[in-house]
């Protein structure tokens, strides 16, 4: 599939959101829970409790794209390079927003968000991994805190709104700041120039050592700036968020020049490999469904035999539930690639949402034959089980997916129906205080933690489960 630039990418109506009002959460988070100032040390546990915050803020103001392969992907790239690291403060997570911008930042405690505009119009996983690697460096260096400590004279509120507009850039900064003392100081919070060469020389040390192609972050900055329209409201964030491109690009042209490339590893290959579907599920899931169509079409007329493109059409006639449509564009992909996993689990969900459960289950074994751990099928296998009234085989399924980081909450909810199906109403209500308890609803979370609680003759294993589940944070994110 030939790869757009990021000026011809049809962005969704009505899909941005400003991420200002999410992180405006996180510093009253700061002024009600760390106790204003004195917390500004940012303890390694402060950060990472303001990073559970700084998540669930976000989470409230962006859709995050939930697709399983897509979450699968950016996580397990993420975590192939974050194994080259040295010290890690942080465990790390890693997430795409359902948003046309052009941009990615590092949040507080290891979290990193990649907007989709920027990541479709990529050419290469080169790209997506030179990004997250030198966000990972902002993150290891912990430029967040120190930027946060060297302005700790301003009011706690003002300042981490500043910080706002300084990761997210754009129009969207623009809503926070007033005045020219505002705008003045959120330039002070901006990256520093040291901070981006820091964070561009771990990022290249993290890429060389991975075996991806440390110049994957000239590619994207070029296309950035050819992506740039007249006005300084078209400069795209990620420019504006990281300052200094062509320096930028020279010091990276310096270190390459003692770069030996290395063979690619099976991680390496499976990477590149997938990138096209990952590109293709977010053209179809972050631009408008017309246009995703006619791009996919046109893909078609260049190569009738293109697995992403029959992929990505297929997504699009699941989601206007045309099933028989996009089945057989499925199995068109699926004649080019047979153990494409993305193909397989769309595939089987479409059968799925046909009603063709049995059919469904085919496929999802198929998939898991080719890889077992794949959540993805594994939950859609569970779901099929559940719809037959296999309750059991369902409970199983999900119960392992509970082990399996990160777990979707719907997981816990499926749990809770499954068991309830099967009178076995202790866990039913355990699961479904969890689920609540991930959504933040306490009060529904709590009436079935005790509910579960109460039921005469119950294992004590699962009470001390439902105790520890009442104190501690949430298990899943």
């Amino acid at each position: 599939m030939k790869p757009l630039e990021l000026s011809e990418i049809p962005l969704k109506k009505g899909i941005f959101r400003s991420v200002v009002t999410g992180v405006m959460a996180f510093a009253l988070f700061f002024n009600v829970h760390l106790g204003g100032w004195s917390a500004l040390a940012l303890s390694l546990e402060d950060e990472r409790i303001a990073g559970e915050q700084f998540v669930a803020s976000i989470r409230k103001q962006f859709d995050l794209v939930d697709d399983d392969f897509v979450v699968d992907y950016i996580n397990d790239l993420g975590h192939y390079l974050v194994q080259f690291l040295g010290t890690r403060y942080f465990p790390f997570r890693f997430y795409v927003l359902n948003d046309g911008t052009l941009n990615a930042f590092a949040g507080p405690g290891g979290h990193i968000f990649i907007f989709s505009g920027l990541l479709i119009g990529m050419d290469r996983v080169d790209e997506l991994a030179a990004v997250l690697s030198h966000e990972m460096g902002h993150v290891s260096a912990r430029h967040i805190s120190a930027r946060i400590e060297q302005n700790k004279m301003i009011a706690l509120a003002t300042l981490l709104g500043m910080l706002a507009g300084a990761l997210v850039g754009g129009k969207a900064a623009g809503a926070i700041m007033t005045g020219s003392a505002a705008a003045g100081m959120q330039k002070q919070l901006n990256y520093s120039r040291e901070d981006e060469r820091q964070a561009d020389q771990l990022g290249f040390k993290y890429m060389e050592a991975s075996g991806f192609d440390p110049a994957g972050m000239i590619d994207l900055i070029k296309r950035l700036e050819r992506a740039q329209f007249v006005g300084p409201d078209a400069v795209p964030p990620y420019l504006l968020t990281h300052p200094g491109g062509s320096e930028r690009i020279a010091t990276t042209e310096t270190m390459l020049s003692d770069y030996v490339p290395r063979p690619n590893s099976p991680e390496i290959e499976k990477y590149r490999k997938l990138f096209p579907y990952l590109k293709a599920i977010l053209r179809a899931l972050s631009t408008d469904p017309q246009d995703a169509e006619r791009l996919f079409e046109s893909d078609l007329k260049k190569d009738p035999q293109s697995a992403p493109a029959h992929f990505g059409l297929g997504i699009v006639l699941k989601q206007r539930s045309e099933y028989a449509g996009a089945i057989d564009h499925f199995e068109k992909a699926l004649e080019q690639e047979p153990d494409a996993l993305p193909i397989l689990r769309h595939l089987g969900e479409a059968c799925q949402l046909q009603g063709q459960d049995r059919r469904a289950i085919r496929v999802f074994e198929r998939a898991l034959e080719i890889d077992s751990l794949d959540k993805g099928s594994l939950f859609l296998l569970a779901l099929s089980r559940q719809s037959l009234e296999e309750y059991g085989e369902a409970t199983r399924i999900y119960e392992r997916l509970a082990t399996m980081e990160p777990v979707k909450n719907e997981v816990f909810y499926n749990l809770g129906l499954s068991y309830g199906r099967q009178n076995k109403l202790a866990l039913a209500h355990y699961y479904f205080g969890i689920y609540f308890k991930n959504l933040g609803e306490l009060e529904k979370a709590k009436f079935h933690f005790q509910t579960a609680d109460s039921f005469p003759g119950n294992d004590p294993a699962l009470s001390n489960r439902i105790q520890r589940a009442m104190k501690e944070g949430s298990p899943s994110q």
